[in-house]
């Protein structure tokens, strides 16, 4: 279970929480460390990297240091000089209390706060999880040494056995999640969901929506729910862009600065060509939509390239367009993977294309090379 492990901690680094500068509240510890060892207390900032915010030092064997006041709870990091590993606890605006194990910070309990438990819970779950993990990987490799007899069926019983103990841990942060609404815990587990796409889309957004106000209005709370909001357009734009669907009309800058839209630049047989300068499959196509286009325009045969150039690099996109003969109309908003049609027809990658109809419906997308030329010759023949 490295990756679930690995997904909690990117769930960490990408959190931040507003803070106060007094402390109303302290953490206090108990640790076999040389005096005058130096502690660290970090939150993350802006940039969602850990920042120091207070230092102390240990004397006769204990330290004591102020947390920071925050409106909701705040993943908080505590680091001593000379000691390997670090300790993860949730600031919650309760007195803390830990005892520190210089030789495995990791199994030091942060006492205190219902918040912190249900974290340690989670920890808990999580070792859990990797000893089941590692424990199937020993016993498919005894089978492997035994020389299963049917490498497909033991293919397929390592998938079984690796769905029921994923299902397992699915189930178990749903209840954790259900159990504990206005918690950190909670959305930090929410985000993992999301991210592993174990759950369909409904039920993580139910699970969020069953969260606190204060949750979901957290850094962490707020990134779910613009993920959501992106799922939903790009659901929208794949519905849009159907073959069978009406292409959706959109305009944009040429080369010369001049808007052309997409009915404008229509004939009998329209290919839209989503392209960029930079991308190596792109320009190695070229070549041949070049051939297409020479070939078939005189039958009515058109096309409009919409570049996907980055911000900054118009002078790129035009150098690529005389350098690849691209004599036909091209349109770019020069904004990257964030320009409105990459967004309007949900363009996850490139080349991508699209043919439409003399009606601007489309009637196939993303073909290339011969496929390509044959639809087109087809679809003009028709006319």
């Amino acid at each position: 279970m490295k990756k679930l492990s690995l997904l909690l901690l990117a769930s960490f680094i990408i959190f931040s929480c507003q803070q106060k500068q007094e402390g109303g509240v302290k953490l206090s510890a108990k640790v076999d460390v040389p005096d005058n060892t130096k502690v660290y207390l970090s939150v993350l900032n802006e940039q969602a990297m850990p920042e120091v915010v207070d230092t102390v030092e240990v004397m006769n064997g204990a330290f004591e240091m102020p947390l920071p006041n925050t409106d909701f709870q705040q993943l908080s990091i505590l680091r001593l000089d000379n000691v390997r590993g670090n300790i993860i606890f949730i600031n919650e605006n309760k007195p803390l209390h830990v005892s520190l194990y210089k030789d495995s910070l990791r199994s030091s309990v942060v006492k205190g706060s219902k918040q912190n438990e249900v974290f340690e819970g989670y920890l808990e779950h999580m070792k859990d999880m990797r000893k089941e993990m590692e424990a199937l990987r020993k016993e498919m490799e005894a089978l492997r040494k035994e020389e299963f007899s049917d490498p497909a069926e033991l293919q397929k019983q390592i998938k079984e056995k690796r769905d029921l103990i994923a299902q397992k841990d699915t189930e178990i942060r749903k209840k954790i999640i259900q159990e504990n609404p206005n918690s950190l815990v909670s959305i930090l587990m929410l985000s993992d969901l999301v991210n592993m796409k174990t759950l369909p889309s409904t039920e993580t957004k139910a699970l969020f929506e069953s969260l606190s106000k204060d949750a979901q209005e957290s850094a962490i709370g707020k990134k779910i729910n613009e993920s959501f909001q992106a799922a939903a357009v790009a659901a929208a734009a794949a519905a849009s862009t159907e073959v069978g669907a009406k292409a959706p009309e959109f305009s944009a800058p040429t080369p010369e600065g001049n808007q052309l839209a997409l009915k404008d630049a229509m004939g009998k047989i329209t290919l839209i060509d989503f392209w960029a300068s930079w991308c190596k499959p792109c320009r190695i196509a070229n070549p041949e939509i070049v051939k297409l286009y020479e070939k078939f325009h005189d039958k009515g045969f058109n096309i409009l390239g919409v570049s996907l150039d980055r911000p900054g690099q118009k002078d790129k996109w035009i150098k690529a367009i005389e350098d690849d003969g691209l004599t036909w109309p091209q349109v770019s908003n020069l904004q990257f993977w964030q320009g409105p049609i990459a967004k309007l027809y949900g363009i996850r990658s490139i080349p991508a294309t699209y043919i439409l109809d003399e009606n601007g419906i489309i009637v196939a997308k993303n073909l290339r090379g011969k496929a390509l030329e044959d639809k087109i010759a087809e679809l003009l023949e028709e006319k």
